[in-house]
């Protein structure tokens, strides 16, 4: 195989979806304690640039907070939760369901991050994977990494759209 032919390969690889998804940065987290889930997004919708990320909080975290970005508005739609919990000592029964972020324009060529604060209570399971459904909203087309495992699956890159997940850790 020639050098070309390999640097083709090598170009090739790399741009498909098994790498192309997005992903939380940190992978692991403690329930019962703060998350700074950082959605690393690597590229647009093919070739289109990114013009909105949202992000779906799922149950069992709690007071989520986005992280301003310059060049972009955030949102947040808020909701009831399933259940009721205590943080510091306040019962909550409400709070952050989707978070977005719209307005930019990020380009295909280029990566960027978006941010929230949160807390995973400790109605979490342990030693499970928690999934946040992504949308990606680009000027031409959608992409949405939202497949999550059927239970005890496990987390898997196999699909072809998955949700960034976190492997949850037991309290110490």
């Amino acid at each position: 195989m020639s050098k070309k032919s390999c640097l083709f390969l090598i170009a090739a690889l790399a741009a498909s979806p098994a790498w192309a998804h997005i992903t939380l940065e940190t992978k692991q987290a403690t329930v019962g304690s703060y998350y700074k889930a950082v959605f690393a997004v690597p590229h647009g919708c093919a070739g289109s640039p990114t013009v909105k990320i949202r992000v779906q909080i799922p149950e069992g975290v709690i007071a989520v907070k986005p992280m301003p970005k310059a060049g972009w508005s955030v949102d947040v739609v808020e909701g009831k939760y399933a259940n009721e919990y205590d943080y510091h000592g306040n019962k909550l029964a409400s709070g952050v369901k989707e978070v977005a972020w719209s307005g930019g324009k990020l380009p295909d060529h280029n990566y960027d991050e978006f941010v929230i604060r949160s807390f995973l209570t400790s109605s979490l399971k342990p030693n499970t994977t928690l999934y946040f459904p992504v949308v990606q909203e680009c000027e031409t087309g959608v992409s949405r990494w939202i497949e999550i495992p059927a239970d005890g699956a496990g987390h898997s890159h196999e699909g072809k759209s998955p949700a960034p997940g976190v492997k949850l850790l037991p309290k110490p």
